[in-house]
């Protein structure tokens, strides 16, 4: 399992490098080039949202990214550390019905992009795991 990670200070201008990155790695990885784009909005959109999560929570921690190839997917996991809370117990200040329509729209969005989807949240923050199938061929070193 190769595993390539990133960290970007959760600023937008740092959504384009992690889409161009997630592009390239899932290209050596085997992904179907048809799929190229969707994998490059769907991460785009992962982490714009988790720069937005950072951002409104006031969390000054890299946004983190996973690109990982196993042996016939390839995955990317998009990590923020912005905390969620229950209906009910949001934090102060925090307008629950902006957040909770922003938050379904980006997942929605990524839903319609990506076939294996895997979104996780709690108090130290969430992850969403996205999973395409790869094609075995041989690959040339990148330079």
């Amino acid at each position: 399992m190769a595993t390539v990670e990133l960290r970007f200070s959760a600023l937008p201008e740092h959504v384009r490098t992690a889409r161009l990155v997630a592009a390239a790695v899932a290209r050596r990885a085997g992904v179907d080039e048809a799929v190229l784009d969707e994998v490059r909005l769907a991460v785009g959109e992962a982490c714009t949202r988790a720069v937005g999560l950072h951002q409104n929570a006031g969390i000054t921690s890299p946004v983190k990214v996973l690109l990982i190839e196993e042996e016939k997917q390839f995955s990317i996991e998009v990590g923020d550390e912005a905390p969620r809370f229950a209906p009910g117990d949001r934090a102060p200040g925090e307008d629950p019905d902006v957040d909770a329509e922003e938050d379904e729209m980006g997942l929605a969005v990524i839903s319609g992009l990506v076939d294996d989807v895997e979104v996780t949240a709690g108090e130290h923050g969430g992850q969403i795991r996205m999973t395409w199938p790869t094609t075995p061929h041989a690959v040339a070193p990148l330079s």
